[in-house]
C-alpha cells in the first residue's frame, strides 16, 4: 500500500513488474496535493496500526510493530510543517530535487530489456518535465510562507542546474542512456534521438522555470545558515534530531556528546601523529599538511580516478578472507565502486551507498565523488570503503533484502533509521582496525581516527547552525580547525547539514549505541561472547530505532544467559 503512490521506490526495489508494472513508465509526483495526501494517508496507516492488540503478537510481530510504528509516528510530527518535505525544509537544493535525482534515477536504476522499458522510459522522461513544475510551483508556495534557502545554497543549486543544462540536449545522460541501451539491444526505433526531442522540447524548459524561480526568490534570500529562522523552525529541528537519532536527545545533550567526543579523539590523533614524527602544529593543521602530502595523492586525471576506484576495489577484495571470524551473515549481492555523475558532485557528499534491487537483478553500489582526487589521500580511502560497502552499509542494506521473512515495509524503510544504519558503518570502519587491517598501516588508522572525529564534529555544528545560531562561517571554520579537512570539503559538508537538519548527528549517537551494546555483551557473556552471534543478532534485526535494538540485543542477551 506505501508504495502504491511511490513508482520510483518500486523500481529502486526491483518490483516494477507484474502487478506493479505499471510502475515504470511513472515517477513518483512531487505536488503539493500529493505532499498532503502523503501525510494524510501516513496519519491513516498510524490509526490503523494502533487498533491491533500489541499483547497478541510474537516477540518478532512486535518488533516490526514498534519498528514500523516508531517510523509513521515521527513522520506524522511533521504534519504541521507546511513547506520542504519531511525535516528537509527545502523543496530544491544542491541535494535535493528532481533535477538531481531523475537522471541518475534513469541511467542506473531504470532497467532496459526490451522495446516495453524503452517505452517506459520515454515516458518517465515526459513525466520529468511534470515533476519539475510540480517542485516549481511548491517553491513558490514555500516562499510565500517565508521559506526560502539561504542564499549560498541558493547559488549552489542553481551552479549545478547550470552544468545540467548546458549539455546539448543529445549529449545529455538523459538521451545517451537510453539510446546506448536500445541500440544495443538491436531496437528499431531511435530511442536517443526521441529522448533528446523530449528534453529539449519539454524537461529543458521546465528546467528553465525552476532556474527562474530560484533566481527570483535570490535577492531576497537571507544568509542565516539554520532552520530556527523558519516558521516553527525550532520545533522542525527537535523533530529533524528525532529523526536523525530515534532518540529523544536534545539539542543540548547531541552538542556536548560531539564535544566530548572531540576532545578524546583529537588526544589519540595528536599520540599517532607524534609517533610518526609529526609534532609541530594542532593535530587539525599536522592532518592537512599530511593530506597535501603528494607521494599519497592520485593525479587529477581520469587516468588518477581510474587508479582510486581500483584501490578502492582492491581493498574490499584484500578484505574477503578476514570476514569468516566476525560474521556468520553475509549477503550474497555484490557491490560495486562507482563514480558520482559529474553533474551532480559540485554538491554531492564524498561518498554514498545504494541498495540492490530485490531481486538480485542489480548489485549495490557505492558511490564516491572524484571532483578533486586532491580530497583523496591514498589514506583516507580504506576507512571511507569499509564505511560504505563491506561490512558497513553493504553488509547490512544487501542483507535486510535477503530476508524472507521480514516485512516489505521494513526491507524499504531502513532509510528511516539512520542512527541504527550509519551508526553500523561507522562501528565496521572501527571494526576493520580490529581485524588488524591497519595493522601495517599506520597512517591508515589515522584515517579511521579522522573519519571518527569528522563524525563527532558533525553533532557539534550540526547543533550549532540549527539550535545555537551558527553562521555557515563559523560552522566552516570549526570543521575545517577541527577536523583537518580542506575547506572545499567542509563547505559541501556545512551545506549539507543546512539542506538535512538532524543527519548528521546520527552517526556518532549510533556508533556510540553500537559499542555500548557490545561492551554490554561481553560483560555479561563472559567467555560465552561471540563477536559473530552479536553481529547476528545486529543484523538480522534489521534497521530499527535504537531503543528497539537495545530490546532485541537484551532479550538475546537474557535468553543466553539462561
Amino acid at each position: 500500500e506505501r508504495f502504491e503512490k511511490n513508482p520510483d521506490m518500486l523500481t529502486i526495489l526491483g518490483l516494477d513488474k507484474g502487478k506493479y508494472a505499471w510502475a515504470k513508465s511513472k515517477l513518483t509526483e512531487a505536488s503539493l496535493q500529493w505532499v498532503r495526501e502523503s501525510k494524510q494517508d501516513n496519519a491513516s496507516r498510524l490509526k490503523r496500526l494502533r487498533a491491533f492488540d500489541r499483547g497478541t503478537l510474537s516477540e518478532a510481530d512486535l518488533v516490526n510493530y514498534d519498528t514500523v510504528e516508531y517510523q509513521l509516528e515521527t513522520t506524522a510530527r511533521t504534519g504541521p510543517f507546511e513547506y520542504g518535505d519531511g525535516v528537509r525544509p527545502y523543496v530544491v537544493s544542491q541535494l535535493t530535487g528532481s533535477y538531481q535525482s531523475v537522471p541518475t534515477f534513469l541511467d542506473r536504476q531504470h532497467r532496459i530489456d526490451d522495446k516495453e522499458d524503452a517505452d517506459a522510459y520515454l515516458a518517465r522522461l515526459r513525466a520529468f518535465a511534470t515533476v519539475l513544475d510540480q517542485e516549481t510551483e511548491r517553491v513558490r508556495h514555500d516562499a510565500g510562507l517565508k521559506v526560502v534557502p539561504p542564499d549560498f545554497l541558493i547559488d549552489r543549486t542553481r551552479d549545478q542546474m547550470r552544468v545540467l543544462r548546458a549539455t546539448a540536449p543529445a549529449d545529455s545522460i538523459l538521451a545517451t542512456s537510453i539510446g546506448k541501451r536500445a541500440q544495443k539491444l538491436g531496437l528499431t526505433t531511435d530511442y536517443g534521438a526521441e529522448a533528446s526531442r523530449i528534453v529539449g522540447a519539454e524537461v529543458y524548459p521546465a528546467l528553465d522555470r525552476q532556474m527562474r524561480s530560484l533566481a527570483e526568490l535570490r535577492p531576497a534570500a537571507a544568509h542565516d545558515a539554520g532552520v530556527g529562522r523558519l516558521p516553527q523552525g525550532e520545533a522542525l529541528y527537535q523533530v529533524a534530531l528525532r529523526f536523525g537519532t530515534t532518540t529523544d536527545m536534545s539539542a543540548d545533550q547531541v552538542h556536548t556528546l560531539g564535544l566530548d567526543q572531540v576532545k578524546e579523539l583529537d588526544a589519540r590523533m595528536d599520540t599517532l601523529l607524534r609517533a610518526q614524527g609529526k609534532k609541530s602544529g594542532t593535530v587539525s593543521e599536522r592532518m592537512q599538511a599530511l593530506a597535501r602530502d603528494p607521494q599519497y595523492l592520485y593525479p587529477d586525471t581520469d587516468p588518477g580516478r581510474q587508479q582510486i576506484l581500483d584501490y578502492c576495489n582492491g581493498l574490499i577484495t584484500s578484505l574477503q578472507p578476514r570476514l569468516e571470524k566476525y560474521f556468520h551473515v553475509r549477503p550474497k549481492a555484490a557491490v560495486e565502486i562507482r563514480r558520482v555523475p559529474v553533474y551532480t558532485e559540485a554538491g554531492a557528499p564524498g561518498g554514498y551507498y545504494q541498495i540492490p534491487a530485490l531481486d538480485g537483478s542489480r548489485p549495490g553500489a557505492f558511490y564516491i565523488n572524484l571532483r578533486d582526487t586532491s580530497e583523496w589521500s591514498r589514506w583516507k580511502l580504506p576507512t571511507l570503503v569499509y564505511h560504505e560497502s563491506e561490512p558497513g552499509h553493504h553488509f547490512q542494506l544487501a542483507l535486510v533484502l535477503e530476508m524472507p521473512s521480514l516485512p516489505l515495509i521494513r526491507k524499504a524503510g531502513g532509510a528511516g533509521f539512520s542512527a541504527n544504519t550509519e551508526g553500523w558503518a561507522l562501528y565496521a570502519e572501527q571494526l576493520c582496525d580490529e581485524m588488524g587491517l591497519y595493522d601495517s598501516e599506520p597512517l591508515g588508522r589515522l584515517g579511521l581516527l579522522q573519519s571518527l572525529l569528522f563524525r563527532a564534529a558533525r553533532c557539534v555544528v550540526d547543533t550549532g547552525l540549527h539550535a545555537k545560531g551558527w553562521s555557515r562561517e563559523r560552522a566552516i571554520d570549526y570543521m575545517v580547525a577541527t577536523t583537518g579537512e580542506n575547506a572545499t570539503a567542509m563547505t559541501t559538508e556545512v551545506e549539507r547539514y543546512c539542506t538535512w537538519p538532524g543527519q548528521a548527528c546520527s552517526y556518532k549517537v549510533g556508533h556510540t549505541r553500537w559499542l555500548a551494546l557490545r561492551a554490554e555483551a561481553r560483560r555479561r557473556l563472559g567467555a560465552k561472547f561471540d563477536i559473530r552471534d552479536f553481529h547476528d543478532v545486529g543484523l538480522n534485526a534489521a534497521p530499527m530505532p535504537l531503543a528497539v535494538l537495545e530490546r532485541v540485543v537484551g532479550e538475546w542477551l537474557t535468553s543466553r544467559k539462561a
